[in-house]
This record gives structure tokens, sequence and C-alpha cells, in this order.
């Protein structure tokens, strides 16, 4: 479990094929945290929760092995050496929790449509693909490359995100959301519950409505 509060931007320096073309890779990452990891402990990395496999602490790396099913779903097959990534360590029991409840379990990726400068932050949208409308909500949290963030406008198919200095500075989304680039998406936890509930009765969930009653109570 994660709370979408990145740690530190690492690097992805190595990738390495497990078998065939189309078989899973070992990601290499240099990163400051990676001396304090141990084999076995997860890290999110661009908010898909993977199981530390090496450590080099010398070198300030650590490995992951991301199979078939990660590839699918993330955007972990078009990455490239050097390319940043975001890194949070599992959150620990009695910690504060200052996003939301993040699995790093992605649900789908997205793709970043436009970029907006304000005075004072970025306006990010994103296209998704709308059979998840159901799971977002305005106001409601998301999970944009492992990044706890919160839906400031909701369309049909699209989100739009504001990106404070903070965040924009101390993230990949300086360096890696660009017009055309997918990101990683996980909804949230507790909306995908009440979603599939409504469903597994034969409702169809309306996340308007959803929204209405939540803002009322």
């Amino acid at each position: 479990m994660f709370t979408g509060i990145i740690e530190e931007v690492g690097t992805l320096t190595a990738i390495e094929s497990l078998g065939s073309d189309q078989a899973g890779k070992r990601l290499t990452i240099e990163a400051d945290m990676a001396p304090a990891l141990h084999v076995d402990q997860s890290v999110s990395i661009n908010g898909a929760c993977q199981t530390v496999v090496g450590v080099n602490a010398d070198a300030s790396t650590f490995a992951v092995d991301s199979i078939e099913e990660t590839l699918r779903k993330t955007t972990f097959g078009d990455l490239t050496p050097g390319t940043p990534v975001n890194l949070e360590r599992a959150l620990q029991a009695g910690d504060r929790l200052d996003g939301h409840f993040v699995q790093g379990h992605v649900d789908a990726t997205g793709t970043v449509v436009s970029v907006e400068r304000e005075e004072t932050d970025w306006l990010y949208t994103i296209r998704f693909d709308p059979q998840y409308a159901s799971y977002l909500i305005p106001v409601g949290s998301i999970a944009i490359d492992g990044i706890s963030l919160t839906v400031a406008r909701l369309g049909d198919d699209t989100l739009t995100v504001a990106i404070i200095p903070h965040t924009y500075n101390e993230t990949n989304v300086s360096g890696a959301w660009t017009e055309g680039a997918a990101v990683n998406l996980e909804f949230d936890l507790i909306g995908k519950y009440v979603a599939r509930s409504l469903t597994a009765t034969g409702e169809t969930p309306d996340p308007d409505a959803l929204a209405t009653a939540w803002l009322d109570e």
C-alpha cells in the first residue's frame, strides 16, 4: 500500500529481457533510496507496485522484474534507459496518510492531450478509456504515474488535474508529461469498490450522481 506522495525521482539505467521479446523485463533503477532497500520489499515505480529482486548499494541501484501482465497494463513496455521514474516505498503502519490509499495496481494507461500553464500551476488534461468513467468523480482522488492527485475537471473521456510547482519540480511531470505521452492510471480504491457493488446488484453507476450524493453528504 502506498499514498501517492513521491519520495524521489530515480533514473532507469538498464533494461534486460527475461526471455523472448514478449517476455518480462528486469529494470535497474538508480536512486538515493536504493542502499536502504532489501530484496522482497515493494516499491511503487510510476505508480506500479514492484518487488525488489536485487540491490547494489555501492552503485545506488536496485532491480525489479516486470512480468508480461505489468508490461501490458502499464507504460513500462515503452520505457528506455535514462527515463526518470517516480518512486515511493511502501506505507508503514502508523505513518501519516498524506495522499490517499494507493495500491500500486495500475488499472489502465491514459494519454496527455493538453498542457496549460497558469500563473501558479499547470493544468494537465488526460484522455482515458470511457469504461472507467464510473470510477471518477469531480474533486475525487486518482493516482497518475503514482502521484496522488485531485480530479479538477471531468469530461466523458478526459480528466484534468492541477499540478502545483512542488509536484512539478519533484516528480517526473516536468520532463515526461508532454502532449501525447502515456501515463499510468490507478483509480480510487473506494470508488472501484462502490462501482463494483452497484454493478453486482444490476445497477449502472452514474459518476455524476455519485459525486452529487457525496457532496450533499
